[in-house]
């Protein structure tokens, strides 16, 4: 028994010596293959994406069984073409990617002032959502985001919350734009900047112009956004191009502190409460 035992585990291991490569090459690949998925599936690309990977392999089984010998090499012909066309499909996709990975972690050598900058942040916020004045903030993370500077006015000036609610007010000159800061050193950079919109259909009709303001800066660079309602006051964060809303202060400096400091952590699009109060997650 003891021997059967032992020639068993000797070809086992001599299975996993022959073949570790390819199942390091599986593993690889897994990882590229999810990890895309979770960019894209969300996506507006996707659609194209998966209509174009379903003409493609039903075109190439039809010239196989068929022998359609001239289908099959205009097949082979544009694949390269199709490479192209998919960079440029999900360019804005591809680039928010790079810049996730250049800057990964980067906000995990923030001191206790930036903290403290947050739970500043949050009360803030909490202050518009209850006077019901409309709100649209991007944080700076790593990315820079001087091109939304010259779409608005540059200010550099120390984050209070008198600036803060003047830049906000209803009727005053910037309110309608969003306002860029940069949370290691308090600064508020430039307000009324014009945020990219983002284009995904929405039957909410609630979800306006702020929010999709918010989730197209999010998908652009690696900032995460924040939204007061001027309707209803309510507070939403944005991430990843993904959209939390029905937050309350504890709960926005909750997302904010795992989001800058306990490193990326994404929205999970498939998960939904409701508005019964708790966290709802637009994606």
């Amino acid at each position: 028994m003891l021997e059967t035992i032992t020639q068993a585990l000797g070809d086992v291991g001599d299975f996993v010596y022959r073949n570790w490569r390819d199942g390091l090459t599986i593993l690889i690949l897994w990882v590229v293959v999810y990890q895309g998925y979770r960019f894209f599936h969300a996506t507006p690309g996707a659609r194209i994406l998966t209509g174009l990977i379903a003409a493609w392999i039903v075109l190439t089984l039809l010239s196989e069984i068929l022998e359609l010998t001239l289908v099959s090499w205009v097949l082979k012909s544009v694949s390269v073409f199709l490479a192209v066309a998919m960079v440029v499909i999900f360019q804005p996709e591809l680039r928010r990617a790079v810049t996730e990975l250049g800057s990964y972690r980067l906000f995990s050598s923030f001191n206790e002032g930036a903290k403290e900058a947050t739970e500043k942040l949050a009360e803030i916020v909490q202050l518009l959502s209850n006077k019901r004045i409309g709100a649209l903030i991007a944080i700076q993370r790593g990315m820079d985001l001087k091109s939304l500077h010259e779409t608005g006015v540059e200010l550099d000036c120390r984050m209070s919350e008198a600036i803060i609610h003047t830049i906000f007010y209803p009727s005053t000159a910037l309110h309608d734009g969003g306002m860029v800061l940069r949370l290691r050193d308090e600064r508020i950079l430039a307000a009324g900047c014009v945020f990219p919109l983002n284009q995904r259909e929405f039957s909410d009709r609630s979800i306006g112009l702020r929010h999709r303001a918010a989730m197209g800066v999010t998908e652009e660079s690696d900032a995460i956004a924040i939204v007061v309602s001027e309707e209803t006051g309510t507070i939403s964060l944005a991430f990843n191009g993904n959209l939390e809303r029905h937050l309350k202060a504890e709960a926005l400096r909750e997302r904010l502190n795992e989001l800058l400091f306990d490193g990326d952590s994404d929205f999970d699009s498939d998960d939904e409460e409701g508005d019964d109060g708790e966290s709802e997650v637009t994606g």
